[in-house]
């Protein structure tokens, strides 16, 4: 898949015009009039796929807490500063009418962003980490997508870091297969192809097969070999993980299983239909069917019991340039690096520093100096519950697992932990 820097052809190349990210749009506060008179914050861009590239029809404000939605029409927009966006206020200064999705429109931050480009030509498979827009004359063109790590960074705030060139691809290579489908089923689909699934991020493959149809799911699925099939099933959705795991041969079954960790194969079995549940469990050794069947019946499972022994871990001397070249050399999982634990002798927790701190930091800068501490952690014996709590607390992306010395065991993922209470809180 070939990146452009170039502006494609057919986009107007007006005297006038502008480039933004749409990293760099979102949450800018909107204001009806004078930068006083402020309404919300940019919550998405809506934009009608027409060909050659999509233009913008509206502003999306979601207020949250349970308050409606806004949508100001693109011809209601004013103009674009980089402290606000300023917009028309309605002729009684009443609040624009709630968001109504039409057919053939999209969303750039629900249907775009983080979204997996599975190329029908055999090009390589890459991730939607930022939209590349083009405003000119008044209107809004969506011409690039950034793969980029760069467009990663941005996404997560870190507008001013820079790894490396932006790559961006022309919105030609990744729009939806048939405009007219799109309209017509309301949904949005990047150009999928099976080649070179196994190089995604196991989440993203998760999201791809969700969108597949039967058939083709099962196909995409059985190409995996068994460790990326494991890591897959454990981020797809429960009705996803039904749809998989009914239709395997017992011997692809059984390598599948063989790769999951105890909390995955309990969260698995927990969303399984009774006679599934005893089938798949036949499958598993004796001592690992007897505690994953300890986790499902049992509500009091505890941190040690499900806790991942994947994790980056250094001592507080190392410096954050040699530790990022570690990370770009580990081929790490980016869930395992979103923090580093600092340790010290015989393993104990000493602090920990979070991947967004390392990229800023100078390259000379030890963890030491960097890291926060004392750590929000789990002992050993913690529950499920507790581990709920905990998450729900400190809205941690994962959290370390002590014992009663502090010496660091393994680590909980907030997705093993409330993915799984949400299951059982369905069931």
């Amino acid at each position: 898949m070939a990146p452009t820097n170039n502006i494609p052809p057919k986009v107007p190349q007006e005297s006038i015009f502008r480039f933004y990210y749409f990293s760099e749009l979102l949450k800018r506060p909107i204001c009806a009039g004078k930068i006083k008179d402020r309404i919300g914050k940019l919550s998405d861009l809506v934009f009608q796929l027409i060909e050659p590239y999509p233009q913008a029809v509206g502003v999306f404000i979601d207020h949250g807490w349970g308050k409606p939605s806004e949508f100001i029409p693109w011809e209601k927009l004013v103009r674009i500063e980089d402290d606000a966006i300023f917009v028309q206020p309605t002729p009684d200064g009443s609040p624009y009418p709630p968001f109504k999705d039409q057919p053939g429109w999209l969303l750039v931050n629900e249907h775009l962003v983080g979204k997996t480009i599975l190329d029908l030509d055999g090009r390589r498979v890459e991730v939607v980490n930022d939209v590349h827009l083009l405003e000119s004359r008044g209107k809004m063109a969506i011409v690039h997508v950034d793969v980029s790590f760069n467009g990663f960074l941005r996404r997560i705030g870190l507008r001013n870091a820079r790894w490396m060139k932006d790559r961006l691809i022309s919105w030609r290579y990744v729009q939806p297969l048939n405009l007219e489908d799109a309209a017509v089923s309301d949904a949005v689909s990047l150009s999928v192809t099976r080649k070179q699934v196994a190089d995604l991020p196991s989440e993203d493959l998760a999201d791809v097969l969700e969108e597949l149809s039967g058939r083709e799911q099962q196909a995409v699925f059985q190409a995996l070999d068994s460790e990326k099939a494991a890591d897959t099933l454990a981020e797809a959705e429960p009705r996803a993980q039904r749809q998989l795991i009914a239709n395997l041969r017992k011997e692809k079954a059984q390598g599948i299983l063989s790769e999951m960790s105890v909390a995955q194969l309990a969260d698995l079995f927990s969303v399984l239909p009774h006679d599934d549940m005893l089938e798949m469990m036949s499958l598993l050794p004796e001592d690992q069917r007897r505690r994953v069947g300890q986790i499902v019946s049992e509500r009091e499972s505890t941190a040690q019991a499900i806790m991942s022994t994947q994790y980056l871990a250094m001592a507080k001397d190392q410096q954050a340039g040699a530790v990022l070249a570690h990370i770009r050399a580990s081929a790490l999982p980016h869930d395992v690096i979103s923090y580093v634990y600092v340790i010290g002798p015989e393993g104990v927790l000493l602090g920990v520093v979070d991947l967004r701190d390392l990229v800023l930091a100078r390259d000379q800068q030890t963890l030491g100096e960097m890291m926060v501490s004392p750590v929000v952690s789990a002992e050993a014996e913690d529950t499920r519950d507790d581990l709920g709590e905990l998450f729900a607390k400190y809205h941690f992306r994962m959290v370390p697992v002590v014992d009663r010395q502090d010496h660091l065991l393994g680590v909980v993922h907030y997705n093993d932990i409330m993915k799984g209470l949400v299951t059982r809180a369905k069931v």
